[in-house]
């Protein structure tokens, strides 16, 4: 062989393989798959299991590999384990580099915090007067602007943060205390977040899931609020729809936010078939389409992300829309409407959290529905008589314990297939009546029996 060729490649290769019960010298043909060579050395050191096998260096080879494609030259030394695979530094290093990092419970308590006081300082802005709520305006604004700022420490929980100060700042500005006049100041805030989530998803390039949902539910409540102000219709029309929206996109979600390339379910080139390809007889290629782990370990990752930022939107607009709906129904009709609405939408979401895997949707979903509930007793609290109020609370009670007894006897709870026909059944049931309440709650139903009448 002159100096420059290449080492032609043998068909049969001589390598050593050491393990646990010594050296063995095996002469195979350089197509044995690599499993191959594990389980001859299982079966010649008589090992309860096929082991592990590495190279020199200790790269782990491939099972279903070949040894030609593995690299292994004749002369070669590969080590069998039967510990646990364990990447080698370099192998170790790359993978680090390409680990997206997590954010932790702190961060995300911070966020939340941040939030509130987003909010709380829009409502005391909003009731300021003069030059105070000037102040109080740009300082939101300002504090919007310094989220942006690209900076490594904390720049997740900072840029999700950053539109609530926005929608704080729109809100202040926006103020009118006018009870009609709400639904478009809710409006202007809901188009300053997005606007702000926007802005922070084009320059930061961070946080892409969350403020895509942001942005998204943000101009959501814009486009609903400013139509129906342009239409002139009631504030309670504004928070019945939003509120039957928000009961949708709990069960809409996860198809939306998963979204998996079609390249990882279909073969196109078997689907290509035309009239010529017909006609071809000549070699045919195999062709092997294999998904890789990390893309699919990133369509996961975001798709979670994507649904607890869902949830958490759902929170906050059910959470919002639930009591002012039972605030603005004052006529007869349009408050059992109201009320029906609401005690329908909160069990539509508390029974919509159990299709969800994922913990923290599934606390966000629940705790929506309970916040709609809540706002719905603590409104006909005041409203009921002693009498009643007993009865609801007995009726209450019983429901809860019957709820309990029958899940503890069942020993499996929501989880069984019997509970779980049930639950879609009334989940559909809740669903399309809350739909159909929302002609009654908005004052639509009302406003056609007086044109009749």
């Amino acid at each position: 062989m002159t100096q420059g060729q290449l080492r032609p490649t043998a068909d049969v290769l001589a390598i050593t393989v050491h393990g646990p019960a010594g050296a063995l010298d095996l002469m195979v043909p350089s197509t044995t798959a690599v499993t191959e060579v594990a389980r001859e050395y299982a079966a010649q050191a008589a090992l309860a299991s096929i082991p592990l096998v590495y190279s020199r260096t200790g790269d782990l080879l491939l099972a279903s590999a070949s040894l030609a494609a593995s690299g292994v030259e004749t002369g070669s030394i590969l080590v069998a384990t039967t510990g646990v695979s364990r990447p080698s530094r370099r192998a170790a290093a790359a993978l680090a580099e390409t680990e997206p990092r997590g954010v932790g419970f702190g961060p995300v308590l911070w966020c939340a915090v941040a939030a509130a006081t987003a909010l709380l300082s829009g409502w005391c802005a909003a009731r300021a007067e003069g030059r105070a709520h000037d102040a109080a305006v740009a300082v939101l604004a300002a504090t919007a602007l310094l989220g942006l700022v690209p900076a490594r420490r904390r720049a997740v929980p900072r840029v999700i943060a950053a539109p609530c100060f926005a929608g704080a700042a729109g809100f202040a500005w926006a103020w009118d205390p006018e009870p009609a006049r709400l639904p478009m100041v809710v409006g202007i805030a809901a188009a300053a977040t997005a606007v702000a989530a926007a802005v922070a998803r084009a320059s930061a390039g961070r946080a892409e899931a969350q403020l895509k949902v942001v942005a998204i539910a943000g101009s959501a409540v814009f486009g609903v609020t400013g139509a129906l102000t342009l239409l002139g219709w009631a504030p309670r029309a504004d928070w019945a729809i939003l509120l039957a929206l928000a009961l949708l996109a709990a069960r809409f979600v996860p198809g939306l936010a998963v979204d998996v390339p079609d390249q990882y379910l279909v073969d196109f080139e078997r689907l290509a078939v035309t009239a010529w390809s017909a006609r071809d007889r000549g070699p045919r290629r195999r062709i092997r389409s294999v998904v890789p782990i990390r893309a699919v370990a990133d369509l996961a990752d975001r798709g979670g992300r994507m649904v607890a930022a869902a949830c958490a939107a759902i929170l906050v607009v059910a959470a919002a829309s639930a009591p002012l709906l039972l605030w603005t129904a004052v006529l007869p009709v349009d408050r059992v409407g109201a009320r029906i609405e609401v005690l329908l939408v909160g069990a539509g979401l508390l029974l919509a959290a159990r299709s969800y895997r994922q913990v923290t949707a599934r606390i966000l979903l629940r705790t929506a529905g309970l916040a709609c509930w809540v706002s719905l007793a603590v409104y006909a609290a005041p409203r009921l008589s002693s009498g009643q109020l007993l009865a609801a609370s007995l009726c209450s009670t019983g429901l809860g314990l019957l709820v309990v007894l029958t899940a503890v006897a069942t020993g499996r709870g929501w989880r069984s297939a019997w509970w779980s026909r049930r639950a879609e059944v009334a989940e559909a049931l809740c669903g399309s009546s809350a739909l159909a309440v929302v002609l009654v709650a908005s004052g639509l139903f009302r406003h056609l029996w007086e044109i009749t009448w």
